[in-house]
């Protein structure tokens, strides 16, 4: 079972609360809180679509630009052990760290699928 939903380059979140009997969830990667709920899957998804919508359109009637989840850019904590092994592959092998760790989580993705 997928537990994320998208709309709008926007991931969502899927979980259910058997005490109220209702699914609900939040947009992932952002500060800005979009919430939203259903008492079932499809209207979960409409819920969904219309929070998005009305943070598109409020943003816009403030003047501020929207927030965007994974720009392709982040912070990764490793070993200092493991950062030097890297940083010597890459010299090694004439390339960034940065296209060394996009190659290797591209590589972990597709092995995973």
């Amino acid at each position: 079972m997928k537990n994320l939903i998208e709309y709008k380059n926007y991931l969502g979140s899927i979980e259910f609360s058997e005490e109220d009997k209702i699914f609900f969830g939040k947009v992932q990667g952002i500060k800005d809180l979009i919430s939203y709920e259903g008492s079932n899957a499809v209207e979960l998804i409409n819920d969904f679509h219309a929070a998005v919508d009305d943070y598109l359109e409020l943003c816009k009637s403030e003047g501020r630009k929207p927030e965007q989840a994974y720009k392709g850019s982040f912070n990764v904590r490793v070993s200092s052990k493991i950062h030097k092994q890297a940083v010597i592959y890459t010299i090694e092998h004439g390339m960034s760290l940065n296209s060394f760790v996009e190659q290797s989580m591209a590589h972990e993705l597709a092995v995973r699928g």
